[in-house]
């Protein structure tokens, strides 16, 4: 009888392992890449089941939207327009019956013909309910890059050079190195500025800023907007 209880044992001990509990961590994970492959393939029902019906979500364009408005988002892509996302949680943190993840998702894309990638970072938080973890509120921005950059010849650049002013008190120099553009504000280091489109320059790393160059009706270089987020600040060239 013994032989019995111990053989009995070691069989259950080998089985109970296969039907283990799925932890905390491991499906929010999962359910947060079952929400990007719903986005991919326009499967709603999943949103509908794993959104709560009180969710606050904020997309990256910066739209407040309900738990119906994002329903009826999730639709199929068009022909021509195929992708996946890969859902990378990058932290997890578990306090209760509340979750905070941050997932980095990650976009490949194919349209029409052209590959494209995207960068996507969230906050996620969830709460545990009878019926599961459910998604209570998000944010979700683009990770932005620099854009491409084009070369303008030395004599371009010259009519860039000078000094600009935002008041008395704080300058920025422009100024060439060889076929560099070399910006420096009042009391900083100098950097390199690149072109993004003939009067358009930024600094790489700074893909959020662009300077914009203003003309006169003649041509002629008077100031240059710092434009960050699409909103202006003005400095004025010195004659």
């Amino acid at each position: 009888m013994i032989r019995h209880v111990f053989f009995l044992a070691s069989i259950l001990g080998s089985i109970v392992p296969a039907f283990a509990v799925e932890d905390d961590g491991a499906i929010l994970r999962r359910q947060a890449q079952e929400l990007m492959d719903a986005v991919t393939y326009g499967n709603s029902k999943v949103w509908d089941k794993y959104l709560d019906p009180q969710v606050v979500y904020i997309d990256e364009e910066g739209n407040v939207t309900t738990k119906a408005e994002l329903l009826e988002q999730i639709k199929p892509l068009p022909a021509g327009i195929s992708g996946s996302i890969k859902a990378e949680v990058v932290d997890l943190h578990v306090f209760g019956d509340t979750a905070v993840l941050h997932v980095d998702d990650h976009e490949s894309e194919n349209y029409f013909g052209h590959a494209l990638r995207a960068e996507y970072r969230s906050l996620e938080t969830w709460r545990r309910t009878r019926e599961g973890w459910k998604l209570v509120a998000g944010q979700v921005h683009v990770m932005l890059i620099d854009p491409a950059a084009i070369e303008l010849p030395p004599a371009r650049l010259d009519e860039y050079i000078g000094t600009y002013r935002l008041n008395p008190e704080i300058a920025y120099t422009l100024r060439r190195d060889g076929d560099k553009l070399i910006g420096q504000r009042s009391g900083r280091d100098p950097v390199m500025l690149a072109i993004e489109a003939s009067d358009v320059l930024f600094t790489p790393g700074q893909p959020r800023s662009r300077k914009i160059i203003l003309r006169d009706a003649h041509g002629r270089v008077t100031g240059f907007a710092d434009r960050r987020d699409g909103r202006d600040v003005l400095w004025t060239k010195e004659k």
